[in-house]
């Protein structure tokens, strides 16, 4: 809740707090705590696995830019060792503020990530393994099948076929939440291999048929752009098929439609301060089912296509 908005609950008793000492206070304690918080990210850029996001933020008052300007708000979140998730701010998405934010990352260490082109360079700079996100790409041929008119669908539309071939990947991987990492990456060598060359075929095949522009065109060119790191899962057992990040970084962007943007400079860090916290220790994304849903999806059944199978359609979370 933003500070104007809080100011106004004292009112209802009596009491009479401004807005602008309520930011003042926030940016205090952001300052107070920075010192641990610069400890905790110390811990995670030292994890085997980190999992990264960005998202788009407003901050009005940033020396030599306009209001309108975009800044970055960036989460990590590790996947090995203590649980920590970190928020960090930007002024923008330069390389030079990645480098920044990444500096001090284990070399040889696991990233996984979206589509975004800078964390490329991140790992190419940083000596790290770049994973790929199957959830990204899913939801690239969702939309592209929730677009086409009822009346102009066909019995079996291209889309609706790579969706239930991602959708066998995360059925794997809801087989084996549990499982040891070595006897996870035999089960991904002998069936999600084979899903995995049935999906390039198709992509391989289907590109030269359909319009660059439309979604599912964007659907594939993003598949086979990311191609290279949505494959390296499966040589080793314990890395992640899609991005846990995700579910960190999602109540900054539904809080950011209540509150819009930050006053200050001050103030975007000391969001990221006060969001950065130690954390439970997320759900091994080796599963398939949805946050979103609450109920039990029949994983384990063999080839299970998540997202018809589920009844509250919950696969790609």
């Amino acid at each position: 809740m933003p500070p104007y908005r809080q100011a106004t609950l004292p009112r209802r008793f009596g009491g009479d707090i401004s807005s602008n000492t309520l930011a003042a206070s926030v940016v205090r304690v952001g300052l107070a705590t920075r010192p641990v918080i610069n400890l905790m990210g110390d811990v995670l850029l030292d994890s085997e696995l980190i999992y990264g996001d960005a998202t788009t933020f407003q901050v009005l008052k940033e020396v030599g830019r306009r209001p309108q300007s975009k800044s970055y708000r960036w989460a990590h979140v590790n996947g090995s060792g203590p649980p920590f998730r970190m928020f960090s701010y930007s002024p923008g998405p330069g390389a030079q503020h990645a480098q920044r934010i990444y500096a001090g990352t284990k070399p040889g260490g696991v990233l996984m990530s979206d589509g975004y082109e800078l964390y490329n360079r991140i790992a190419h700079d940083h000596q790290l393994v770049h994973l790929g996100c199957w959830s990204h790409v899913g939801r690239g041929f969702i939309k592209a099948e929730e677009t086409v008119p009822k009346a102009a669908r066909t019995p079996d539309p291209l889309a609706t076929r790579f969706i239930g071939l991602i959708g066998k990947l995360f059925a794997v991987e809801a087989r084996s939440p549990k499982w040891a990492g070595e006897r996870r990456q035999r089960l991904r060598a002998r069936y999600s291999s084979r899903v995995l060359a049935i999906i390039a075929r198709m992509m391989v095949e289907q590109l030269p048929t359909v319009v660059p522009s439309s979604l599912l065109g964007k659907a594939l060119q993003y598949l086979r752009g990311q191609w290279s790191k949505l494959v390296r899962y499966v040589e080793n057992g314990n890395w992640p098929i899609s991005n846990n990040c995700e579910n960190a970084i999602s109540p900054f962007v539904v809080g950011r439609k209540g509150w819009l943007f930050a006053d200050t400079v001050a103030g975007a860090q000391a969001s990221a301060t006060h969001r950065s916290r130690p954390a439970r220790r997320m759900a091994p994304i080796h599963t398939a089912i949805s946050p979103r849903c609450s109920r039990s999806c029949p994983s384990l059944q063999p080839l299970t296509t998540m997202r018809h199978s589920c009844p509250g359609r919950c696969w790609p979370p």
